[in-house]
């Protein structure tokens, strides 16, 4: 356990009393780890941690499994005075204030994009147990379903679904398709717009001849808007008034933001996260079922990926769509690898691979990052580091890409800031 942990977390950890933690203390028994991503100046933390620190307590007077669990603080404070008040409020330990690499790697890992965030990771093997925290402790208080790991998909979707003529189905009728699941609002101006072109993907993927259907799991905020936009959607959805099942399916997959489109296969197992820019990128649905692709050719859809962890991004001289081929050619092999060898861990891949010509969505990136103009040139962005990583040479072979992907993934390169 605990050299794992040390690995995660490094050695010690820090707590109110201003006292330092052995990782290793922790306890033999514990299974589960809640990373807590905050700040001390964001009202949503400052409100979430007093209802987990309710949780929490409660869960170590009354749980049987209370030796199983411990929470971490993890911060983006940049003031360590606010950050020593706010940990006074908090009976778990902390990464300590000084130890920014460590957080912003733990940040990277566990794909966190918003706070608060509360994170279930087994303490044994640093898998997500369960995504979305936040949920677990508004809609299990007690802490009975500990210790919220992922359930099948057909288990938590189970029961009647509805379809817009009033009629309902039940939720067995989808074995045997590909079902998206799509996590919308009316009052969301991206999520309306998407709709309408998922709509025509809908219609273009069921004349194709596959069995294909969407769940729509609404975040409206009355019935009334709910059944008016779904009165637009030739779909399926969980009804309005089971707000337990639409929470369990957000907690499933870790909602952090609308919309979001999950695809899954046959088997209720997650094709890709990403079903919007895949939908997007594929208005002809010539893709479908939308398998992640180990490389991308960077566009205006597909650029909200840069911020979801660190990019692999070669800038090549081209202009035309056909120019990039060979580029992609170049890191498709070393992604299908990296992709291949995190896949059997059953752990997402450290990193993203994009190919980017010269048009305006890559003069824009080159300018924000402040890369040089030469091309070809291969570089690794971490957005939410702000860091990068340049290799500038003559001449880019797959050698010397690969050779720069393990020395990002060890930790031997250099960032320079964003």
């Amino acid at each position: 356990l605990s050299g794992f942990l040390v690995g995660l977390l490094g050695e010690r950890l820090v707590n109110s009393e201003k006292a330092e933690l052995d990782v290793q203390s922790l306890g033999a028994k514990l299974s589960l780890i809640g990373l807590f991503f905050g700040c001390s100046l964001n009202a949503p933390c400052k409100q979430f941690n007093g209802s987990l620190c309710e949780f929490y307590s409660r869960f170590k007077k009354t749980s049987e499994h209370k030796d199983k669990l411990e929470i971490v603080f993890i911060s983006s404070d940049q003031d360590q005075k606010h950050w020593q008040d706010f940990l006074q409020e908090m009976p778990w330990p902390a990464l300590p204030f000084k130890d920014r690499h460590k957080k912003m790697k733990l940040w990277n890992k566990y794909k966190v994009t918003s706070i608060p965030s509360l994170v279930f990771v087994d303490a044994v093997t640093g898998k997500v147990v369960c995504r979305n925290g936040l949920l677990v402790v508004r809609d299990d208080p007690k802490g009975l379903e500990f210790p919220w790991g992922p359930k099948p998909f057909a288990e938590v979707v189970a029961g009647p679904l509805l379809r817009n003529n009033r009629q309902t189905t039940d939720s067995n009728s989808l074995e045997g398709h590909y079902v998206g699941v799509y996590f919308s609002a009316h009052w969301c101006p991206p999520c309306r717009s998407l709709t309408r072109v998922l709509v025509e993907s809908y219609r273009i993927v069921k004349e194709m001849g596959q069995k294909f259907e969407i769940v729509f799991v609404s975040a409206d905020r009355s019935e009334e808007s709910f059944k008016q936009y779904f009165s637009e959607m030739p779909w399926l959805a969980v009804p309005y008034s089971d707000e337990a099942r639409r929470s369990r399916l957000n907690r499933l997959y870790g909602i952090q933001g609308i919309p979001t489109l999950i695809l899954l296969d046959t088997e209720g197992h997650m094709i890709t996260r990403q079903g919007r820019v895949e939908v997007l990128n594929d208005p002809e649905c010539r893709l479908f079922p939308w398998h992640p692709r180990p490389v991308l050719e960077l566009s205006e859809s597909n650029a909200v990926q840069l911020h979801e962890g660190p990019c692999l991004v070669l800038f090549v001289d081209a202009e035309e769509e056909g120019e990039l081929e060979p580029a992609k050619e170049l890191i498709q092999p070393i992604a299908e690898k990296l992709m291949a060898k995190y896949k059997a861990k059953e752990e997402e891949t450290p990193l993203l691979f994009f190919v980017a010509g010269e048009d305006d969505m890559s003069d824009s990136l080159r300018d924000y990052t402040n890369l040089p103009e030469a091309a070809p040139l291969l570089t690794i962005l971490d957005m939410s580091a702000r860091a990068k990583y340049v290799r500038d040479v003559e001449e880019i072979t797959p050698a010397v890409v690969e050779q720069f992907v393990s020395d990002f993934l060890a930790e031997k390169l250099k960032p320079e800031p964003i």
